[in-house]
Order: structure tokens, then sequence, then C-alpha cells
């Protein structure tokens, strides 16, 4: 292999006390806020029942992709011990010696995220009466542009990384090792970002298809099909993963995909 002609991929670990998956995190949140909030104001929908919606979201994504990764990638860890279960819920790492260390969230899970997302709005259209599929078309249509900074915040941390090949935009990511593998956050940030201006355009000509489920439906088709394949690039994350005949993440895709079929060919009422 001809190393040169490959990225060499290192970048620093953040700006100042700021690390660059919590500044991605935050922009990517931050543009869904202004984007719903746009739609919501398109729909004349009151803004008291805006304000609410994203401290619903952003507590259901987070717990949601952290008890995601916990149970379905590492459960003999957390679930086996009392110490296991306590670092599902807090930022800790308990030591050898007895005492604990801060390390934040190391794993989070997109699969739980998207599952606890959808409980989190469940209740806050309870809360609020809105239609709950309205709800859903509307985040669904915002979803692209934080899925994109969420796998450049992944990008930045070397982590997520695909396997090693000879393509000549591979990355060598020199915290891992210094073989030419597949960017495969990358792949999906590009995916994500070209899902964005697809349902953004689309919500424009088909504005009565909001409140139908059909925009939810087409996200969730969208990202796990793309996620199922995008996973052949990629290293598994865990051992046991290398025992099945897909990994852990084509397994939880496929649900979402389903569900995402059911939600656009339903038939649906406004």
């Amino acid at each position: 292999m001809n190393y040169e002609l490959y990225i060499s991929w290192n970048p620093s670990i953040g700006i100042g006390p700021f690390r660059w998956y919590g500044l991605c995190w935050l922009i990517g949140f931050a543009l869904a806020y202004f984007l719903v909030r746009r739609l919501y104001q398109e729909q004349k929908i009151k803004e008291e029942l805006f304000e609410p919606l994203f401290l619903y979201c952003f507590l259901g994504i987070l717990i949601g992709a952290r008890l995601g990764h916990c149970i379905f990638y590492e459960a003999d860890y957390f679930l086996t011990s009392g110490k296991g279960i306590i670092e599902m819920f807090l930022p800790i790492r308990f030591l050898a010696d007895g005492g604990w260390k801060f390390i934040g969230y190391e794993g989070l899970a997109s699969h739980g995220g998207t599952l606890g997302l959808m409980i989190a709005l469940w209740l806050y259209v309870r809360k609020t009466k809105l239609s709950l599929w309205t709800v859903l078309d509307n985040i669904a249509i915002a979803t692209g542009s934080m899925a994109c900074f969420i796998r450049l915040g992944n990008l930045m941390n070397s982590e997520i990384i695909g396997k090693v090949t000879e393509v000549p935009w591979a990355f060598i990511f020199e915290r891992v090792d210094m073989m030419p593998r597949h960017p495969g956050q990358l792949y999906e940030a590009i995916a994500y970002a070209i899902l964005f201006f697809i349902m953004w355009a689309l919500h424009k000509r088909m504005p009565e298809k909001i409140g139908t489920g059909w925009y939810f439906g087409f996200c969730l088709t969208y990202i796990f099909t793309f996620r199922f394949f995008i996973e052949y690039t990629k290293e598994i994350q865990e051992a046991f993963e290398a025992t099945l005949p897909l990994d852990m993440g084509q397994i939880l895709s496929i649900p979402f995909i389903i569900l995402g079929l059911i939600c656009m060919f339903r038939k649906q009422k406004v």
C-alpha cells in the first residue's frame, strides 16, 4: 500500500475545554431547533406548544442513546453488577482502588437514541394534545441536519471507524492505528446531509403530507436502510458481533426500516 495517497487523520480533541463531539452535537441540535421552530410557525402552531419540545427531545435522545449502547452492545458489563448499572446513568467509571473518575458518556447508540426520541415525543404530545403524526413529521424533516453533525463529531473523535481498505479516499486514523480505513462516519454524514435537503425540498412541494406520518416513515426508511448497508464498511464495535450473521447495527436497523415503510404506505388521513 502507498500510504502517501491516503488522508492522515489526527485532529485536536477540541477547542479549549470544548470537545469536538459535544460541539458538533450542540450545533446539530441547535440547527434542528430553529428548523422545527420555523416549521411550527409555518403551520401556525402556538409558540408555547413549541417551547417544551426540545427538552423532551434532548432527554429522550440522550437517555435512549446511552441505554441503547449499554443494553445492546455491553450488557455483560453494565447489567451484571450494581456499579455497572450506576455507570449506565452517570458519566463516571469506578476504579479498582475504590475511587471513580469522570469520563463522560463514552457509549451512545443511534438506534437507542431513535427509540428514546419516539417515546419522548409520545409523552410530549400527551402533554400538548398536538397530533403525534404532525410532531413526528416535523422532527423528521429536520433530523438529517442533526444526524449529519453527530457523525461529523464521531469523525473528529476518530470513532466508529471503517474496515481496512485501499480506496483512494481512505483515512488513516492515527489515534487508532496506521491502517487506511473507510471513513464510515463521513459516509453517513454526507448521506444525512443529502436526506435533509431532500426532506426540506419535499416538504415545500408536499406540505399536505405533514401530519400523515409519511415524512417520518421516509426518514426512518432512508436512514436505517443506509445504515444497514454502510455497516459492511465498518469494523464491529464489540467482539460478540463477529459470531453473528449480521452485526448489531444491522439487526437493530431492520425493525426501523419495517416501521418506516408501514408509516409511508399506511392509509393516511390528514
